[in-house]
């Protein structure tokens, strides 16, 4: 095996010092720490508080890209034109655009943001306002069995309308279902786990730190590849789950387990054409690569800058047009929790390119370089900080300290780089995985709880969940580290 250390080689400008990262580093714990402050929690429950943390936060990146005194490498051919079409200079280096000192590099490096923002959130709308239209209506009996069928579902359901598509589809039904019942806490955190976190591994659009692989170019079906991974998880949380409800559900009083046995309705769907309007999103996302033939096929039409995100809007706008006007309301459906995500993700993703910088330069040097390093290191920021960024910066260490391809070992990525498979799939699963440890690992998580307390139940606090994720899910991680990773 040929891996390379790259601390040695030449970079093309000077790495950014440590303390730019800080706003990046300061965001995320916004993220983390304000809802649990009492003095805060109602100040930052307001998007709008939300998005003016983020953009002074935004700001003073740009300040410093603006202030520096050496150029940034300009990401793709329309960040490029930007500049140009502003007038501002690049000059090229090793067939990289490199914007000049100032203004010029400040707004490159907004371009190169609002690239890989812009994407990412199109499909997040998308997902969320067209499986918004779908509603499940009916109410069976609270058996254990059903309750895992409906997690079972979810579970694969995620991987192809998003994680937040198929909590928001499923949730709502799953406590109808079990609203004749006392103990339901158990239910909705196992609903997170799986329906929220683990089921969204085997495409891209599953869960947001595979999306940002793909817009990075890791091949649209590569993630297919992780379903060994994908099946134990599923496979032992939905045994456990059964067991724990099969108990819980032997506690209820007989007056309870009466009425959830008289009041059943037949499971019905409405707005099933959202499920066409989802399928038009995948196979937008899978396709519409900017830059790269329509199919793959050589010769053929390549999709011009947003084509894909043009597309994904249009199934919104068919979506709105198409659905019965009452099947929203009747899910509860408002557009805060994505609106939400849109404002603290354009100030992550403008905040981490220091970082992102830093670790492109000096990856190699961090000391992580085993799969098994990189799945916990993965895992254990997604658990504390969101799981997408996160994601991306260990992906960036990893693509940093492979540069030659060796066939069977690394993955030839459709920007032309090339990354340890062993070490991708480590990042993949940590993070998609270990987003699951606390509410705010993953943007879904926080989106269940409150819809089961909006119910009426009394979830568990930020640290009586991480109770629950510490003794279910970390000895399933250890499991999975010497299943896979060593």
């Amino acid at each position: 095996m040929i891996f390379a250390d790259t601390t040695s080689q030449a970079v093309v400008h000077p790495t950014p010092l440590l303390v730019w990262t800080a706003p990046f580093v300061v965001l995320l714990l916004s993220i983390a720490v304000l809802p649990l402050v009492p003095k805060f929690e109602h100040w930052w429950h307001k998007n709008s508080s939300k998005l003016m943390v983020a953009v002074v936060l935004a700001l003073i990146t740009l300040g410093y890209y603006a202030s520096r005194d050496f150029g940034a490498t300009v990401h793709d051919p329309f960040s490029e034109t930007v500049l140009k079409t502003l007038g501002l200079q690049t000059h090229s280096h090793d067939g990289h655009a490199v914007t000049e000192p100032g203004k010029a590099t400040a707004v490159g490096v907004l371009a190169n943001s609002l690239m890989e923002y812009l994407p990412f959130i199109s499909l997040l709308f998308s997902l969320y306002v067209i499986a918004g239209g779908i509603s499940v209506r009916g109410d069976m009996p609270a058996h254990p069995i059903t309750n895992t069928a409906f997690l079972a579902i979810g579970g694969v359901l995620a991987s192809f309308i998003g994680t937040t598509g198929a909590s928001m589809l499923l949730i709502r039904p799953v406590l109808k279902t079990n609203s004749e019942r006392k103990h339901v806490v158990h239910t909705v955190i196992f609903f997170i786990f799986i329906v929220s976190n683990v089921g969204g591994t085997l495409l891209p659009i599953g869960d947001p730190p595979l999306f940002l692989g793909y817009l990075k170019g890791v091949p649209f079906l590569w993630t297919l590849s992780l379903w060994k991974e994908w099946a134990m998880m599923l496979v032992v949380l939905l045994l456990v789950y059964f067991i724990w409800d099969s108990i819980r559900y032997k506690s209820e009083t007989p007056r309870d387990i009466r009425l959830d046995e008289a009041l059943v309705m037949p499971l019905s769907i409405v707005g099933k054409v959202n499920f066409l309007l989802l399928a038009g999103v995948v196979l937008a996302t899978g396709t519409l690569t900017p830059g790269k033939p329509f199919l793959n096929i050589e010769g053929g039409w390549i999709p011009f800058p947003f084509c894909r995100e043009l597309v994904q809007l249009a199934m919104v706008g068919l979506s709105l047009r198409l659905t019965a006007k009452a099947i929203r309301p009747e899910n509860n459906f408002n557009y805060a929790a994505i609106l939400e995500v849109a404002c603290l993700f354009i100030g992550i993703f403008i905040c981490m390119q220091p970082a992102i910088e830093i670790l492109n330069a000096k990856g190699a040097s961090l000391g992580i370089k085993e799969p098994w390093q990189f799945f916990w290191a993965t895992g254990l920021l997604s658990s504390v900080l969101d799981n997408a960024p996160t994601y991306v910066v260990f992906f960036e260490t990893a693509n940093a300290m492979t540069t030659h391809h060796v066939d069977g070992e690394t993955l030839r990525l459709l920007s032309g780089h090339i990354i340890r498979m062993d070490q991708l799939t480590a990042i993949s699963i940590g993070a998609v995985f270990m987003g699951a440890n606390t509410y705010i690992g993953n943007g879904p998580n926080f989106m269940v709880k409150a819809i089961a307390e909006h119910e009426g139940i009394k979830m568990p606090s930020f640290f009586g969940y991480m109770a629950y994720s510490g003794a279910l899910l970390i000895p399933l991680f250890i499991a999975m580290t010497f299943f896979y990773f060593f």
